[in-house]
């Protein structure tokens, strides 16, 4: 260990952290081919938030966005998104493109750990041969690989790389011991080594896609229950006395895995002639949501007589999660895009987005809520602490109408419905 030298390819949500938390430790190098959020991290700025300006101005971490630089290390560990195409099949396209930097600059001794979710093959059968290629060197012999999936849940300031067990594969038992004591430096809560990368990668795809079901469910009990016109959380809420009761919620399902990996899954699956229906059915219950609320919202506004020829609506939360500012196949955008099929007015708020990020990825210039007026629904779309702590009177004063239609996806505001036409998941 006291020649080890690290490198992160990849500088977003995941691979920052990462790259901080071994920097502790050990020489880091961090990798980014954005020119522009390398010189972020430069300057001391944390655009991810996830580690805090402060920490990044302190930090021995090299960052650059010249490869050359990655010569320098032996132990590579790639953190690049692996997104869906438009047809929600794996776009493996930033995988490939890390793997043949990673390969120009791989010697003999090096590792290389690939953390980006996958289904089970793709470290093998994809990326190795494009290192071998590109190195010229032999896998097993010149190189060793492993893959250890990212377990970071971003915004999330008490389940963090160094409290929650990390899973670690490698090609053989050497690199598997190695790989693990590389991690032990950094994971408090210790390693579990699978027995191969194909294991560690399904292990991966399938904690989310369990999620994403369970989700599912509990949108599919949220549509049955309004029809029933019970309250679901309130049903939730007796059912979670039950000490083997999931507590799971019904909501929005966006970000970079819940939303993502069932497909990831489900795609290797048909690949070998299997069609998966659980899983599939999932998708398409929680694909549905943002359809589904704004249905809602538009049956309120006709019930309600608003006048449907200049109606105004409001979003308060962009971001896929709550208290972060990543908007990575955040799926507030179908609630903003369906509303827009309607010609009807929408003005997005969140105080975590970066406005030029929503500028370019989705067209739209934010708006500030101290700005709003003249509303006739609210859509309170994400629990930022900024929007928990609104007052019913901050509420109140942004409709124009008697009637305040109010649509609370999170049931941030339940304590507030008698002030408004309520309706929550």
């Amino acid at each position: 260990m006291n020649n080890l030298k690290i490198s992160l390819v990849g500088l977003g949500y995941v691979g920052m952290p990462i790259a901080v938390a071994f920097a502790k430790k050990t020489d880091v190098i961090g990798f980014d081919i954005n020119s522009e959020k390398v010189n972020q991290y430069i300057n001391g700025y944390d655009p991810t938030k996830e580690v805090g300006n402060d920490v990044i101005k302190n930090t021995t971490v090299k960052f650059t966005s010249d490869k050359n630089e990655l010569k320098n290390a032996n132990f590579h560990i790639v953190a690049v998104p692996t997104p869906l195409d438009a047809n929600k099949s794996p776009n493996l396209k930033p995988l490939i493109g890390a793997s043949n930097t990673v390969g120009s600059v791989l010697k003999k001794g090096d590792y290389v750990v690939y953390e980006s979710t996958v289904y089970p093959g793709v470290t093998e059968d994809i990326c190795v041969p494009i290192l071998e290629e590109q190195s010229g060197l032999k896998y097993g012999k010149d190189f060793k690989v492993g893959y250890s999936p990212e377990r970071i849940n971003p915004g999330d300031k008490v389940h963090t790389l160094e409290n929650i067990v990390k899973v670690v594969s490698g090609c053989d038992q050497e690199s598997l011991d190695y790989i693990a004591k590389v991690y032990e430096l950094v994971v408090e809560a210790g390693v579990h080594k699978a027995s191969s990368i194909k294991v560690a990668e399904a292990a991966k795809v399938i904690e989310n896609s369990q999620r994403d079901i369970n989700i599912a469910f509990m949108n599919e009990l949220s549509k049955i229950f309004d029809l029933l016109d019970i309250d679901t959380n309130e049903v939730l809420n007796a059912a979670q006395t039950k000490w083997n009761f999931l507590p799971f919620s019904p909501g929005l399902v966006g970000g970079h895995c819940i939303g993502i990996d069932p497909y990831y899954l489900t795609h290797k699956a048909q690949e070998v002639g299997y069609h998966p229906e659980i899983i599939l059915s999932g998708r398409k219950i929680n694909d549905s949501m943002g359809r589904y609320v704004v249905e809602t919202a538009v049956k309120k506004m006709v019930k309600s007589h608003i006048d449907m020829k200049n109606p105004r609506v409001a979003v308060l939360g962009l971001t896929f999660k709550e208290d972060t500012p990543d908007i990575r196949n955040t799926r507030v955008i179908d609630i903003v895009n369906e509303f827009k099929e309607y010609d009807i007015d929408v003005f997005v708020c969140d105080p975590q987005a970066d406005p030029l990020e929503v500028k370019e990825e989705y067209g739209f210039e934010l708006t500030a809520v101290e700005d709003l007026s003249d509303i006739d629904v609210v859509i309170a779309a994400v629990s930022h602490q900024e929007y928990k702590s609104l007052s019913t009177q901050n509420l109140l004063k942004l409709y124009r109408n008697n009637t305040k239609i109010l649509l609370d996806v999170k049931g941030m505001y339940s304590d507030m419905r008698a002030e408004f036409d309520y309706w929550s998941l």
